[in-house]
């Protein structure tokens, strides 16, 4: 059975609409999307760091109670969780402040069993971050010797960019190691100052890797790919709760796409048909529509059980 290995930030999200909280749950980037496989069934394994505090016991637990591996999730003594404000506007777009130490995060965990075919899924800051670089690079480099998919999705927020020229090695680096590349038209802003998804795939990914998926919102997401396929798919128009895992679980559902259509790595170095990137697009479209359906940063316990049974 292939197994999905996701490393990133672990972090408590505190969800505001019209400047009150309405909601806490536990977040990060690369965890909402575990989670919402966890609740697919799916065999994910998730490497990332909590505080040594009430917040870091009930993160790790909610991964716990959706099915997801921890082995790798570590909590340092005296650490605390790092805190997320997500202001939701009238169209249910966040707009995000930080809490944060990145340059006290750290980082400490066994290497998992990863076999040809697994999925590695990374990105945000973690996967630039310099203090934890070494660790982050270990597992790419472990990944690509087994020859394990890897799916990079930048993730870039607006907090970060003025450390642009300081990540730029790194986030170049890990462009070269993925098989798969998402990002959004506000990551590419915040990097290149650049916002059409051709711009940025000639200029700054395509030397890099070849298959690129750029999502902006509820406008058309653009999948660019080897041989110069080029595909716009319409987001399907629904009535969004929040858009805060909107991307993650765009992730998400490509991922069990991958996994539900049986697609090696061998099929992507061969170049996927455009019958194939519409079913992927679909998947990934579902697992992000049903997201935005509710508060959470994750699909729901029903859609996942509908997942597990299709």
């Amino acid at each position: 059975m292939r197994k999905i290995i996701g490393i990133g930030e672990t972090i408590l999200d505190i969800i505001f609409r019209d400047d009150q909280p309405i909601g806490a749950y536990p977040g990060g980037s690369t965890f909402n999307a575990m989670v919402s496989l966890g609740r697919a069934g799916v065999d994910a394994t998730f490497i990332s760091e909590v505080g040594s505090d009430r917040v870091g016991d009930h993160i790790k637990s909610f991964l716990i109670e959706n099915g997801i591996n921890v082995d790798g999730v570590s909590a340092f003594p005296g650490s605390k969780s790092p805190i997320s404000l997500a202001f939701l506007n009238e169209q249910n777009d966040a707009e995000y402040i930080f809490y944060k130490d990145h340059p006290h995060d750290q980082l400490d965990f066994s290497y998992p069993d990863i076999q040809p075919d697994d999925i590695v899924l990374f990105g945000s800051y973690y996967a630039v971050n310099p203090v934890i670089r070494q660790q982050v690079v270990g597992l790419l480099e472990l990944a690509r010797s087994r020859g394990a998919i890897i799916y990079y999705d930048v993730n870039f927020r607006s907090s970060h960019k003025d450390e642009v020229i300081k990540i730029t090695p790194n986030l170049i680096e890990n462009l070269d190691y993925a098989d798969i590349v998402r990002g959004s038209r506000e990551d590419f802003l915040n990097l290149y100052k650049k916002e059409e998804a051709e711009k940025v795939y000639k200029a700054e990914i395509s030397f890099y890797c070849k298959r690129f998926i750029y999502t902006d919102g509820a406008n058309p997401v653009v999948v660019h790919s080897q041989d110069g396929f080029r595909k716009e798919y319409a987001v399907p128009n629904t009535t969004t709760v929040s858009t805060v895992g909107a991307g993650d679980n765009f992730n998400a559902g490509f991922i069990f796409g991958l996994l539900k259509y049986g697609v090696l790595r061998s099929d992507l170095e061969r170049g996927l048909s455009e019958a194939q990137w519409d079913r992927l697009v679909d998947c990934a479209q579902a697992f992000s529509e049903d997201c935005c359906k509710d508060i959470y940063n994750y699909v729901s316990c029903d859609f996942g059980a509908q997942m597990k049974q299709s």
